[in-house]
């Protein structure tokens, strides 16, 4: 049974400055893990960034709309994480199950999240 849906989009170019913040300031919202990802190839950090935030908001809107609460959004983004699975990405959370699909073009970054039971 589905809990929550979210959905989001990002513009690219706003992310296009995130690889040369510091460590400490980008670990506010994203894990080690995805930081290494971002980072590894810098013509394509800011794309990486912005499909990442996005799917974090996502997650974030999903998990909303299925607890009926609104949580601050930072702590919840840092109790999730993209991540590579089979060469799909995949939103890891401890406690739920959580669907993702992320998209993007040059100039826009956009994620879907379904919660499920």
């Amino acid at each position: 049974m589905i809990k929550g849906v979210g959905i989001d989009s990002v513009e690219i170019y706003r992310c296009a400055k995130w690889r040369f913040y510091n460590q400490a300031r980008l670990k506010r919202v994203f894990s080690q893990t995805e930081l290494t990802y971002c980072l590894s190839i810098p013509a394509k950090s800011a794309e990486r960034f912005a499909a990442r935030f996005a799917a974090k908001e996502a997650f974030y809107k999903a998990l909303c709309a299925s607890t009926g609460k609104q949580s601050p959004f930072l702590t919840v983004a840092r109790q999730v994480q993209v991540v590579y699975h089979d060469g799909r990405p995949v939103l890891q959370c401890d406690k739920l199950n959580a669907y993702l699909s992320i998209t993007h073009t040059s100039v826009m970054a956009t994620a879907i999240v379904i919660l499920e039971e």
